[in-house]
């Protein structure tokens, strides 16, 4: 057994996602999946049972077996499909391989074991497969749910607001009042249509565009926190920067980069509390960091915080400030930061707040 866990952790962690797996989380799963497929060897099977397991069909009084969990898991976790299927493909290839290495001859009894050994790991694959299309699909009917809930209020903003404008004897100073508001929800809107299309992008296996050119960062810097302040006009944004950083940006896609970070500390700061940005350099590369003072997110979230469609708890006096979340800013952000051969992370502690830090290399990528 500890010989197929070892094969088993190996091959998990050449999937290119060692960040999002413990040690036991990769253990525990095999190890259930394991243990069920040498009780199901040694149960005595009827012809029908052996038909259904062909058919990829669960036994009739399964419930959350060790495999069904683990394809939830991985589908939460970020695993593709492509990437649990493979690692089913090497647990039977271990296993197999192990098996005959002891120097086992292929009598018709071992072949009777290989042949039900086949088919329960194509039942706990089967299982796999399918608790993770379900997970998938949750995930996506809850992003669906989040877009239309979320861009119907800017939208009912923009509607309001035009209805009032057309009504007659409209006053300057009531045009004054109204512009900025539409102005604030086209602003929301627009910022959640970009994440949506960044991420349907690179859902779809389309490379996002990059599109490199002298800059400077500080410049940079600015444009992001005007675009913040136009939706949360009540936030004081603050640029702590002694000079400006030169380099080779895509000065689109970090403008995009700090506003969705500046938007989240909005969202989430303390009452009357400002948002600090504060950017420095060494001869290498340029450090950009976002700091709020409000309810610190938990280790849990941080975990995660990267996934797409992944949104944090609004504590009650978050509730009425303006939301550009569907859950996709920081994903675009860590997709944009990696396109630039930079690092994005993120720090919540009671005596600094909670800290977003980008660094971002001077030289333009090779890739």
């Amino acid at each position: 057994m500890e010989q197929v866990l070892a094969e088993w952790d190996r091959f998990a962690r050449t999937l290119e996602l060692e960040g999002l797996l413990s040690r036991r989380e990769v253990r525990d799963h095999a190890e259930q999946i394991l243990r069920a497929i040498a009780l199901d060897i040694d149960t005595h099977q009827s012809a029908e049972q052996q038909q259904r397991k062909s058919q990829g069909l669960s036994p009739e009084n399964i419930v959350a077996s060790g495999a069904s969990i683990h394809g939830t898991a991985r589908q939460h976790d970020g695993f593709t499909l492509l990437q649990l299927t493979a690692e089913f493909r090497a647990l039977r290839a271990t296993v197999q391989r192990l098996w005959f290495a002891l120097g086992n001859a292929l009598t018709p009894a071992h072949s009777a074991d290989l042949i039900r050994f086949n088919e329960a790991i194509d039942q706990a694959l089967a299982e796999s497969v399918a608790t993770y299309a379900a997970q998938a699909a949750r995930a996506k009917d809850t992003f669906l749910a989040i877009l239309g809930h979320d861009l119907r209020n800017p939208l009912a903003t923009i509607a309001l607001s035009s209805s009032l404008l057309g009504q007659p004897g409209m006053t300057k100073e009531g045009i004054a009042l109204l512009a900025p508001r539409v102005k604030r929800s086209a602003s929301m809107m627009n910022s959640m249509i970009n994440d949506l299309l960044e991420y349907a992008r690179a859902e779809l296996g389309g490379k996002m565009p990059m599109a490199f050119a002298d800059a400077d960062m500080l410049d940079i810097c600015h444009s992001a926190v005007i675009d913040a302040s136009a939706v949360h006009s009540q936030c004081t944004f603050v640029v702590d920067a002694k000079e400006p950083v030169l380099g080779c940006f895509d000065q689109v896609r970090l403008q995009q980069v700090f506003t969705n970070l500046l938007n989240n500390a909005a969202q989430y700061r303390g009452d009357e509390m400002p948002v600090t940005m504060t950017l420095s350099s060494d001869a290498d590369s340029a450090t950009i960091s976002i700091q709020n003072s409000g309810a610190l997110i938990p280790k849990e979230a941080i975990d995660a915080i990267f996934d797409p469609m992944v949104q944090l708890a609004i504590v009650p006096q978050q509730r009425q400030r303006a939301t550009t979340s569907l859950g996709l800013g920081l994903y675009i952000a860590k997709k944009i930061t990696e396109a630039h051969d930079g690092s994005i992370g993120v720090e919540s502690r009671d005596s600094t707040g909670t800290t977003f830090t980008v660094v971002i290399p001077k030289a333009r990528p090779r890739h």
